[in-house]
């Protein structure tokens, strides 16, 4: 028995002294391999900075990239860290600094049998400048886009199927440096951008969007996409925004003669848009309350102000009954609020404006199938004048298709001095001005009348007028007496009503075109007219003269020719340089 113990003993001696060497050799070849690929590992990561910069400076048309530290891990994630890109034609500022962006393999999807990779880029920074977006559009979005992906599957060449945005910071800035668009906080996902999952779903892939917009303002979109989509990438996805601030918008309406003051707006939408390039943008609820809004016009803009005019019309024609583009507003309104219109370039300048304003919108489209709109506006014209306008809108076929009905009521014409002063050269005391239109317009054709009414003008009164010269004292004077012959009685009213009915002179021009232009000739044609019955005749071309509706004519719609560039034959007897353009 002691025999075959010992045997057994000296057996398992042999046996460890036979695996002792190998196992040494095993753990010495297995630490060499690791310190070796350890060595290798720091030699790529004191290399790949300047390899990264110089892909993305290669791919990337038009940007210079920097890159302070970048680390490959033995996962296989890749970390790179003070990534600075800066566009090359409008250095100033960078036009992003990412801290930290992290790719990495998703090694979850291993058992998918497919290799891919997501993206987290944490807390960077974004400084947009008007010259830098203006530049980088033109680049075109296409080839931009190629560039990126080609730039970065050269140093990390593995698809990407999740990207995620940590905390980023947005400024925009437009002309005026000190008034910055910005949006803080922003948080992005986009996932399965592989389509691993549910791929045969329309929209397979998560999409979703939240931040801070322009301070405490929110914004939020939640949905789904499919980015392997062909030809277009499509999206489906549920909008929101949360009391944002209107007033930093001031940058960029500035641009187009919109001053904004206060504001907030807060709205709900959806939109789509499918691979085949079909777009349904769908505005369910807008609510905008507490804004001033003013079109001003001035001598230095008055150049551009028909292109833009134009740009945006030419636009609007675009998306007109356009089969693949549906847009509809399901609600907007917009509450306690005043709308203006300046002119700067008269003399002296005046604001007409329409206070305690509320407009509402429902069911507006631009598809002829979707059926009617209808538009509301209350509100004190001048701060006096109560006033309600109402309309229906159709969607246009080959020109212009709406109803629109005014009432203006019992405005104190002394807010309307400095119109009158710039359209006539004196003021009034005292009036009331009342308005009352119905107008549709179909088919090139404009049916419709157009009543002002002028009650108890008083023009001249001396302690208003002190200051004024004699001549200037005596005209006002004479102006309201004539007023007095004139007025109706027993009620001191004195009405005109101008018929404005058709053909539209361009019917290819938009329903807000032919709005304004409207707009314009009862301004001239029928109100002016009518106050100057309520005043009585005066000189064309001494205080209180005329202007005209439109270039070559005058308050009665007449021509006025012009013999050479200095003198004018007053056609009608109320033509002068002065009242024609």
């Amino acid at each position: 028995m002691a025999t075959a113990d010992t045997l057994h003993a000296w057996r398992l001696s042999a046996i460890r002294v036979t695996m002792a060497p190998a196992f040494k050799w095993s753990a010495l070849t297995v630490i060499v391999v690791c310190l070796l690929a350890a060595a290798a590992l720091l030699m790529v990561n004191r290399a790949l900075p300047s390899f990264i910069e110089r892909q993305l400076n290669e791919h990337v048309q038009g940007y210079k990239f920097t890159v302070a530290e970048a680390a490959l891990s033995p996962t296989l994630a890749l970390e790179i860290r003070q990534l600075t890109m800066t566009q090359i034609e409008h250095p100033d500022p960078p036009v992003a600094v990412i801290p930290r962006w992290r790719l990495s393999i998703q090694w979850s999807r291993i058992f998918s049998g497919v290799v891919v990779s997501d993206y987290l880029i944490t807390r960077p920074t974004l400084h947009i400048t008007l010259p830098q977006a203006t530049s980088g559009l033109q680049e075109g979005e296409a080839s931009r886009e190629q560039g990126w992906r080609e730039g970065i599957y050269s140093f990390y060449p593995i698809k990407i199927n999740e990207f995620k945005i940590a905390d980023a910071d947005v400024t925009y800035l437009d002309q005026d440096p000190s008034k910055p668009l910005r949006m803080t906080h922003l948080n992005l996902l986009a996932g399965n951008i592989r389509n691993i999952r549910s791929p045969d779903d329309t929209y397979p892939s998560e999409l979703a969007l939240d931040g801070n917009l322009f301070g405490a303002g929110r914004v939020e979109m939640t949905g789904r996409a499919n980015f392997l989509a062909e030809p277009h990438v499509g999206i489906k996805v549920d909008l929101a925004l949360r009391e944002v601030a209107l007033e930093p918008l001031l940058s960029v309406t500035g641009r187009y003669n919109v001053q904004i003051s206060g504001g907030v707006l807060s709205a709900d939408g959806h939109l789509e848009y499918t691979a085949e390039g079909e777009t349904k943008a769908n505005l369910k609820a807008l609510t905008i309350e507490n804004v001033r809004l003013d079109y001003v016009h001035t001598s230095e803009t008055k150049g551009k102000e028909p292109r833009v005019g134009q740009a945006a019309v030419t636009t609007a024609r675009k998306l007109q009954n356009k089969p693949e583009t549906l847009i509809l507003i399901d609600h907007a309104e917009i509450k306690n609020s005043e709308f203006g219109f300046v002119d700067e370039a008269a003399k002296p300048p005046y604001r007409v404006f329409l206070s305690q304003g509320e407009l509402h919108l429902d069911h507006i489209s631009n598809h002829l199938t979707e059926g009617s709109g209808t538009v509301t506006l209350t509100g004190k014209f001048m701060g006096t004048g109560n006033t309600l306008v109402s309309g229906t809108f159709r969607p246009e076929t080959k020109s212009p298709d709406f109803s629109l009905n005014t009432k203006i009521e019992k405005t104190q014409m002394r807010a309307m001095n400095d119109l009158l002063r710039a359209y006539g050269n004196f003021d009034v005391t005292a009036g009331q001005f009342s308005l009352y239109s119905e107008l549709t317009v179909k088919n090139g054709w404009v049916e419709g009348y157009l009543k002002p009414l002028f009650k108890d003008i008083k023009v001249f009164d001396a302690r208003q007028d002190k200051e004024k010269n004699l001549f200037h004292q005596l005209y006002e004077g004479l102006v309201g007496g004539v007023a007095k012959l004139l007025e109706n009685t027993p009620r001191e009213e004195v009405a005109t009503k101008t018929d404005l009915s058709g053909t539209l002179e361009n019917p290819r021009i938009t329903t807000w075109q032919t709005v304004v232009n409207l707009v314009k000739n009862a301004f001239f044609k029928a109100v002016l007219p009518g106050f100057e019955k309520a005043i009585g005749p005066h000189s064309a071309s001494g205080p209180g003269a005329l202007l005209p509706t439109a270039a070559g004519t005058n308050l009665a719609g007449l021509p006025c020719r012009r013999q050479d560039g200095e003198q004018w034959r007053p056609d009608c007897g109320r033509c002068s340089p002065h009242n024609c353009a």
